[in-house]
């Protein structure tokens, strides 16, 4: 097993970099949906949104074949719509390579490289002199490293010899001199067969200070620098001693010799340049009307060159002119349906996440069918059958109204398909086509997935587009007179698969994105509803009374939220998941205790209601840990509302009495917020109902009407349901079905002959136990109650006046286990 330790540091290292990634996309959809700058970050948005798609629809690929080659054959007659002026490639560039040829060639002109030479001279001169005079013996091996170096050129020893022994310095210096200026009089170039070449061409004489030598004429009369070398080798100068060491000097002499007109390369190049670029395209007039290309005719080179002339000029105008319409175009097909919606439209209220996801889905759509569009542009000549135009009928266009359907609602994705349709319309150069076909199967998508609960529900969306794709392809190959071709298969089965694939996209990027920006969907909320998940073990082991406790409000809650139509499955997995908060300090709720001592005996009324206060804090910060997603954490939130610990607070006052101290009711409420969405008032509902009905001792079906009724109402005048979308309708509804549980669950059973557990008066110990030792106050005012805070005492008279039965017995069948 030598990998193994390689491989879990791999997979180690995956984990990492995906909890990474995710963290820091957390953080950025944090930040942009922070509500102190939500219009700005929308305007941000907006902005870029169009920005990127401008330069995804910006090329305008085109979907009907543009690339005309040589030797292909046309499929159609093809004329010119209007007049063009088409340029001549070839007489332009055969021009413009005449004017860079016949540019005139630039030399430069120095007037400093005979003042260079005798410089030279003098410092060598200078040098031997200097020497003499401090009487110094040197050897020739000396001189030659003291000279070379001046003179720029091997000295040989007859060299050294001839400067070291010149009679008079000055003589000799002014009669070189005189002699190098008088050869600089002439020109000297370096090649004089290319300088030549080059005269034919045109000459511009340049000066040492890159001036224009006017005179350029001058230059005609030149010396090739190998003849003035041969020249200077016949010189003698005065002022020496030997004719031999005259000579020597005149060769040394010849090899420093430059010339003083030579070859500007750099300049030479620009002036070609120029000349060239001065050249204006050859341009020929093709006429509207005229036949470019008749139909079965194998295109020529020229016809080929005209097409795509025609071509780029029909893609053109100013691609800045057209980039500023598209870009103009997208803001308002992005803005006025949404502030339409939002004005308009009642569940139209997406969030800063959720414009960030549409809008990272917008441009990846885009992106996609980009990338399709080229590719299925290439492979056009390898299907020589199929119309490159019938491709667009396999793109999945579905695919995102369905997802923004599955992850926010149907008014959301409506909008989506308003904005999207357009915008492929813009991308397949306005092909109503292409719209109508987008917008149909988008609403039917979205349409098909409202109620996604499992993965086969997708699919079958997705045979649903398919359908109507269908019905469309042939509806336009009917009105388009080729519905009897080879094309309408090709058609057909592109609009099947297309319903098909847009399915596979979808249930592949649920996932992704419900772990990337935390939705909850109903199919994760049903993987949350197995009472086997790892949480809720925990609880059950933990803190069993409220787990208890928590299913029985699930089943309220669900037939609560059918029977008003709203998201029976929210609210029950909610419902489950809304006391986590207790699994920390489970001994200090009342249903957990399992006649233990109450540990609030021992605390005081404000320590108490912190930790009651407590749990709602932590099952939220559980929430988030566990990812069970946004909509649950907030019921947790949610659940109490913003209602009063009456038992702790009553406590608290009649204590702070004793002492003349006051009480503030602040300190005893639950910090809120009050019930956002009808799941979450369903919630808080059915949790002080199933809280309060195990106080009732004889559970009567009056009875539990009637604490219902009571309990309902007090959290209603209490306030907490101000907020949400509960109307007095929905109250109604709702506590007929809480009645309808209730009764299942406490239904009455025969009497055994003989009591099963015979315990004595334990049961009766037990409630009496409950109601002494504090059984918490719970939000609102009244008898209102929950599983951590049962205000109301156990009710003592059943129905017919006679005392209750104190036997165990009676306490089992009261709670229904018989």
């Amino acid at each position: 097993m030598p990998d193994q330790p390689a491989d879990n540091q791999g997979q180690h290292t995956l984990t990492y970099l995906s909890k990474l990634g995710s963290n820091l996309l957390d953080v950025v959809v944090k930040r942009f949906s922070n509500p102190l700058t939500a219009r700005r970050n929308r305007f941000i948005l907006l902005v870029t949104t169009a920005l990127l798609l401008t330069l995804i629809l910006l090329p305008g690929q085109r979907f009907h074949s543009a690339e005309f080659k040589p030797g292909d054959i046309a499929t159609s007659d093809i004329r010119a719509p209007q007049d063009y002026l088409v340029e001549d490639h070839a007489l332009t560039e055969q021009r413009r390579k005449e004017a860079g040829n016949s540019a005139p060639v630039v030399y430069n002109v120095s007037d400093r490289v005979p003042s260079y030479i005798i410089g030279k001279l003098e410092q060598v001169v200078g040098a031997v002199r200097k020497e003499r005079t401090a009487k110094s013996q040197k050897s020739t091996h000396e001189w030659r490293t003291l000279l070379t170096p001046l003179l720029d050129t091997e000295l040989s020893a007859a060299d050294i010899h001839a400067f070291t022994h010149i009679a008079s310095d000055k003589v000799f210096l002014a009669d070189a001199a005189r002699m190098v200026n008088e050869l600089y009089r002439r020109r000297i170039v370096l090649d004089g067969k290319a300088f030549q070449t080059d005269t034919r061409r045109g000459l511009e004489l340049i000066d040492d200070n890159g001036q224009l030598v006017e005179d350029s004429d001058v230059a005609l009369e030149y010396t090739e620098i190998r003849e003035a070398r041969r020249l200077v080798t016949s010189w003698q100068f005065s002022g020496q001693n030997d004719r031999t060491d005259g000579s020597a000097i005149a060769r040394v002499i010849a090899r420093i010799l430059l010339p003083n007109l030579f070859y500007n390369r750099e300049a030479s190049e620009a002036r070609a340049k120029a000349a060239t670029e001065s050249v204006r395209p050859v341009l020929f007039k093709v006429q509207k009307g005229e036949m470019i290309v008749r139909v079965g005719e194998r295109i020529s080179p020229e016809q080929t060159h005209k097409l795509q002339a025609i071509f780029q000029e029909n893609r053109g105008g100013s691609r800045i002119y057209s980039a500023i319409g598209i870009f103009t175009l997208i803001v308002v097909l992005f803005y006025f349906p949404y502030r339409f919606a939002l004005k308009n439209i009642r569940k139209f209220n997406p969030t800063n996440k959720d414009i960030l996801t549409i809008s990272l889905l917008i441009i990846g759509s885009f992106l996609l069918f980009k990338i399709a569009i080229l590719i299925t542009h290439n492979i056009g000549p390898v299907f020589p059958d199929i119309d490159t135009a019938s491709f667009f009928y396999l793109f999945p266009f579905a695919a995102g109204p369905m997802i923004v359907r599955i992850f926010i609602n149907s008014e959301v994705a409506l909008v989506y398909c308003a904005i999207l349709a357009p915008l492929l319309g813009i991308m397949f150069d306005g092909n109503m086509t292409v719209v109508i076909y987008t917008m149909l199967g988008s609403i039917v998508g979205a349409h098909g997935v409202r109620q996604c609960s499992d993965r086969s529900t997708i699919y079958t969306a997705g045979l649903k587009v398919s359908v109507v794709n269908l019905a469309m392809a042939l509806s336009f190959q009917t009105s388009s007179a080729t519905l009897f071709s080879m094309q309408t298969i090709y058609v057909v089965f592109f609009a099947l698969v297309s319903g098909v694939l847009s399915a596979g996209l979808v249930s592949g990027f649920i996932p992704l994105i419900e772990t990337l920006f935390h939705y909850t969907t109903d199919i994760k909320l049903l993987e949350l509803a197995n009472l086997n998940s790892p949480l809720l073990r925990d609880l059950m082991v933990r803190a069993p009374g409220t787990y208890h406790h928590s299913v029985v409000v699930g089943n309220l809650v669900e037939s609560a939220a059918e029977s008003i139509s709203a998201n029976p499955l929210l609210a029950r997995v909610a419902a489950y998941y809304h006391d986590i908060g207790k699994i920390s300090k489970p001994l200090y709720f009342i249903e957990n205790l399992g006649g233990e001592e109450n540990r609030h005996d021992k605390l005081t009324p404000s320590m108490s209601a912190l930790i009651l206060i407590s749990h709602i804090k932590e099952g939220a910060e559980l929430a988030r840990e566990r990812h069970l997603g946004q909509p649950i954490t907030d019921i947790i939130r949610q659940h109490h509302g913003t209602g009063l610990i009456k038992f702790f607070y009553d406590r608290a006052r009649t204590q702070a009495e004793a002492t003349g101290q006051t009480v503030e009711d602040k300190d005893f409420r639950y910090p809120g917020p009050k019930p956002q969405t009808r799941e979450a008032g369903i919630v808080m509902l059915a949790d002080c109902v199933e809280a309060a009905s195990r106080t009732l001792v004889n559970p009567t079906p009056d009875r539990i009407q009637g604490m219902v009724q009571k309990i309902i109402n007090n959290i209603f005048m209490d306030g907490q349901l101000e907020e949400c979308e509960l109307t007095l309708k929905n109250l109604h509804e709702i506590a007929k079905s809480f009645n309808r549980i209730l009764n299942g669950i406490f239904h009455h059973r025969i009497d055994y002959p003989e009591p099963v557990y015979k315990g004595g008066n334990s049961g009766q110990k037990k409630a009496e136990h409950k109601t002494s030792s504090g059984e918490h106050g719970k939000p609102g005012n009244g008898d209102q109650a929950s599983a951590d805070t049962v205000e109301q005492p156990p009710e003592t008279t059943p129905d017919h006046g006679d005392p209750p039965k104190k036997g165990g017995g009676e306490d089992l069948k009261r709670l229904g286990m018989f």
